[in-house]
């Protein structure tokens, strides 16, 4: 069962939205065997030119779904968010099935059944790893490391932090603003 914890920025989310929002994205559930037991963050977002952004994160024990979506009207960013969400659980699954046939040994297709429909596999994707870098991570702070990465022209830089002797990341948001992740 999916826990829903809608909120909404520059909008009140109505009896009508959350509804909605709930009997839409409470379709993925039907792609998992098991009792899904999982909390469904919703972020509605109304920008002053009118264009809604809708966030839902769906972190569950082995994977966490994540999709964002612009659009004009908000029903119809919650129905794509839809789409995208069963997009990443159908290869999800793709990929955990592949693994299972190859530690088997196994040339077999094992469809896996999920509530009574059968999860064709995606498209498989390659990741090509075309470049490999080495370099050493200097400690330094948070503003040392942004101005590293902008006379770099990258939109992330790794780093060590001299406080914590941690490795973290500082990254370019799409709003031009930056966001900074730390390692435990």
């Amino acid at each position: 069962m999916l826990n829903f914890n809608i909120r909404g920025e520059n909008i009140e989310v109505t009896p009508a939205i959350r509804e909605y929002v709930e009997s839409k994205i409470d379709k993925v559930e039907r792609y998992f065997n098991d009792e899904v037991n999982a909390n469904a963050n919703v972020n509605l977002k109304v920008y002053n030119d009118k264009q809604t952004k809708v966030e839902v994160t769906i972190p569950m024990k082995n994977v966490t779904l994540r999709a964002e979506e612009r659009h004009n009207d908000m029903y119809a960013a919650v129905d794509l968010i839809v789409d995208k969400l069963e997009r990443q659980i159908r290869k999800h699954k793709t990929k955990v099935n592949r693994k299972f046939r190859e530690r088997e040994g196994t040339g077999v297709y094992f469809a896996q059944e999920v509530a009574g429909t059968t999860v064709s596999p995606v498209e498989e994707e390659e990741f090509t790893i075309v470049r490999t870098k080495q370099f050493d991570l200097k400690p330094m702070d948070q503003e040392e490391a942004i101005l590293q990465m902008n006379l770099l022209g990258h939109d992330f830089y790794v780093y060590t932090d001299a406080e914590s002797n941690g490795t973290n990341i500082v990254y370019k948001r799409r709003d031009g603003k930056y966001g900074l992740i730390e390692t435990n």
